[in-house]
Formats: C-alpha cells, sequence, structure tokens
C-alpha cells in the first residue's frame, strides 16, 4: 500500500525519536552499571565499562565532525559556528545533536502539507547518517559492553536488577540498530521497496537469534580467561582488518579517515555480517557465517574442556543447546527472510515513492537536493542488483558528498 503525504514523514519521525530513546536508555543503562559497580567496590569492571563508553564515544564523534567537514558548503543551513560544532563534538555531544537535528527537520517535513522535494531530501540525508552512527555506536559500544556483562553474570553466577536491564537494553538497542540500517539502505535506492511489518519482525529476529550465540560464546570464553580476550579480539580483529583493506574501501572522505571506517568495520565483523563492496555478497557472508561459527565453536570448546560447570551451579548443557537453537533458528530465519520476504527490486522509472521518489529529481526550487553519497554507495554495494534510476554523483559534484 503506497504511502499518504503525510504519513510517511509521521513514520520516520516516530523511528527517528524511538532511535533517539533507545540510545538514551542503553546509555543511561551503562552509567548505571558503571556506578553500582564502583559503589560495590568492583573497580575494574567500573573502567571497563567507562573505558568502553569513552572509545566508541570518541570514535562516533570523530565520523560525524569529519562528515560535516566534508558536506558541501550550505547544504545544512544556518548552523553554530565552527567552532561551536567542534566544541560540541569535543564534549562528546555531536552525535546527539546530529539526532535532534534529524527530529527537528523531521517534523518540519512533517508540519508541511505538501513537503517540498528539498526539505523531504535533506530529511532523509540526516537520518541516513544517524542510521550509520548508530550502528557504528551499536558496535562499538553496546555490543562489547554486553559480552562484556555476560562475563561478569557467568563469573559472578547471577545477575543483579542493573544488569538485567543492561541485558535487556543491549539486545533491544543492537537489532533495533541492525533493522535501521538496512531500512536506511533500502531508502537509498528508490528502486527497493521498504521493509513491511512481518519482514522486519523477521529481520529483527534472525539477527538478534545470530548475534545472541556469538556474543554467548565470546562472553563464555572472557569469563574463564579474562587475560587473554583482549589477544583473541586482536588476533581476529587484524585479519579482519586486512580482509576490509583488501575490498579496497572507499567510504570516507580522505584516505588516512578511510583507515577509522576500517578498524571499525572489523570490529562489527568480529560480532555480525557487514558488506562494504561490491561484487559476490552471498558468496562472503558465507564465509564470514562459516569463519565466525568456527571461532565460536572453538570458543565454547575450550569453556568444555576447562570448565564444564557455570558458577552458580548452571550446567553447560542447558546453555550450550540454548545458543545452539538460536543459531539454527535464526539461520532458518534468514534463509526464510532472503527466500520469501525480501522485498524484490520492482524497477519502474516513472514510480515515486514519495520523498525517496524525490531523489530521482536532479534539482527542486531550493537548489540541487541533497544525495548522501556515503550511504547510497554502501546500498549500491548490498544490493548489487539493484538499478537505481538516480545516477551516482561523482566525487566533488555540487549534489554529492564525499
Amino acid at each position: 500500500m503506497p504511502w499518504s503525504p503525510r504519513a510517511r514523514p509521521l513514520w520516520d519521525l516516530v523511528l527517528g525519536a524511538l532511535g533517539t530513546f533507545v540510545f538514551l536508555l542503553d546509555l543511561g543503562a551503562d552509567l548505571w552499571a558503571a556506578v553500582q559497580y564502583a559503589l560495590s567496590g568492583r573497580y575494574l569492571w567500573a573502567a571497563l565499562v567507562l573505558a568502553l563508553l569513552a572509545l566508541a564515544s570518541v570514535a562516533l564523534q570523530l565520523f560525524s565532525w569529519l562528515w560535516l567537514r566534508a558536506d558541501p558548503a550550505g547544504l545544512h543551513g544556518p548552523q553554530p559556528p565552527g567552532r561551536c560544532l567542534a566544541l560540541l563534538h569535543l564534549l562528546q555531544l555531536g552525535y546527539l545533536y546530529r539526532c535532534l537535528q534529524g527530529l527537528r527537520q523531521g517534523l518540519r517535513v512533517w508540519r508541511q502539507e505538501a513537503p517540498s522535494d528539498f526539505h523531504a531530501a535533506y530529511a532523509d540525508f540526516l537520518s541516513l547518517d544517524i542510521s550509520m552512527l548508530r550502528l557504528f555506536e551499536t558496535f562499538l559500544e553496546t555490543t562489547p559492553q554486553l559480552t562484556l556483562l555476560l562475563a561478569i553474570v557467568l563469573q559472578s553466577g547471577g545477575a543483579e536488577c542493573f544488569q538485567w536491564v543492561g541485558i535487556c537494553t543491549s539486545f533491544l538497542g543492537i537489532s533495533w540498530a541492525l533493522l535501521d540500517y538496512h531500512q536506511a539502505l533500502r531508502t537509498c535506492l528508490p528502486s527497493k521497496s521498504p521493509l513491511g511489518l512481518g519482514s522486519s519482525a523477521v529481520y529483527f529476529l534472525w539477527n538478534l537469534l545470530l548475534l545472541g550465540p556469538r556474543v554467548l560464546a565470546v562472553a563464555l570464553f572472557s569469563a574463564l580467561f579474562p587475560r587473554y580476550v583482549a589477544l583473541h579480539f586482536l588476533g581476529l580483529w587484524l585479519v579482519l582488518l586486512l580482509w576490509v583493506w583488501l575490498q579496497g574501501t572507499d567510504f570516507m572522505p580522505d584516505p588516512s579517515s578511510e583507515w577509522l571506517y576500517r578498524a571499525t568495520v572489523a570490529t562489527i565483523l568480529y560480532f555480525s555480517w557487514f558488506n562494504v563492496a561490491e561484487g559476490h555478497t552471498r558468496g562472503r557472508a558465507t564465509i564470514h557465517l562459516a569463519f565466525l561459527l568456527s571461532d565460536s565453536v572453538l570458543l565454547v570448546a575450550t569453556w568444555v574442556t576447562h570448565s564444564p560447570w557455570l558458577p552458580g551451579g548452571i550446567p553447560l548443557h542447558i546453555w550450550l543447546p540454548v545458543g545452539g537453537v538460536c543459531f539454527l533458528l535464526g539461520l532458518v530465519l534468514r534463509l526464510v527472510y532472503y527466500h520469501w520476504l525480501h522485498p524484490c527490486c520492482s524497477w519502474d522509472p516513472d514510480r515515486v515513492d514519495g520523498a525517496r521518489g524525490a531523489r530521482s529529481l536532479l534539482s527542486s526550487e531550493l537548489g540541487p537536493l541533497p544525495q548522501n553519497r556515503r550511504m547510497t554507495q554502501l546500498a549500491k554495494n548490498f544490493f548489487p542488483k539493484a538499478k537505481d534510476e538516480a545516477a551516482l554523483p561523482g566525487k566533488g559534484e555540487v549534489n554529492g558528498v564525499l
């Protein structure tokens, strides 16, 4: 069913507000956990929570600042002076500023009876950047925090109230970010229809079910060998970083900042699949899945040979089958999704899909339409067979983004 002129902006506004709320909820849960650890004298755990939070926040602000500097002059209209924006990012508030900016633009589009092409396209531009930053934050902070939290629970043999809150908010934030990112990729290509409610639910579930066993396997190893998990991560991360580099990524504005992107993608690949280049996506995804599965089996086997029981008397014959069933169910749902529920590419050069269809236009009464080249290129990598009626602007064009 086609979206009405006002239903789509309202839905995007609601999703943007929910995404910001989930981010703040997860941040609050992490800070709550750090305070509780410090008050109970477990200073190492508190320090680890804060260190992961700080590292991810710094990376997030760097991405945001580099993208703002690379955007065409005048694209964002009246903004705080450059020094103020730099100070916001230095104070680790750049991502929240972008969220508020996106919500303000979404509200502006929704209030218009007939949103202009430029305002709708600019709202999409902002939401695409926010989706990408949310995904980065998820795998740089939320997923490692969840792994650390599960390792702590496994070591102690029980979970306190704030830990249950952290586990729930982390799983919610991770699955939400993956679903939001996939939906954002589809908005980059007018030839791709948006996900329906059923497709979204299955996509949400299979990502959750595949990611859960991976996190559990790393948490089990961390609980048993806390001093060696960093070496395990570093070894795999270097291999994955080499793989990303060999694929010749071209996402950031300059070669030096490209390594920040590659390092972040390697961290994502440690937990989940992420496509970065054109080519045989299915083959690379299968290789990556087999690689992670083999590594997870080795981690669990190491646990089994050294400690067949978890603290608190919880036997492995309960935990391991649950993880195995979750993985198999997630794999089945993933196959079901791509075979029956994945929206197909029904390309029609004359079709216009609300604000998304505005991407096919070259300009409007307010000037050239903004096109988020960063996400558009990733979308074309993810959907190599999709035909996009809007030609991708080359580097240096006024409506392109480096």
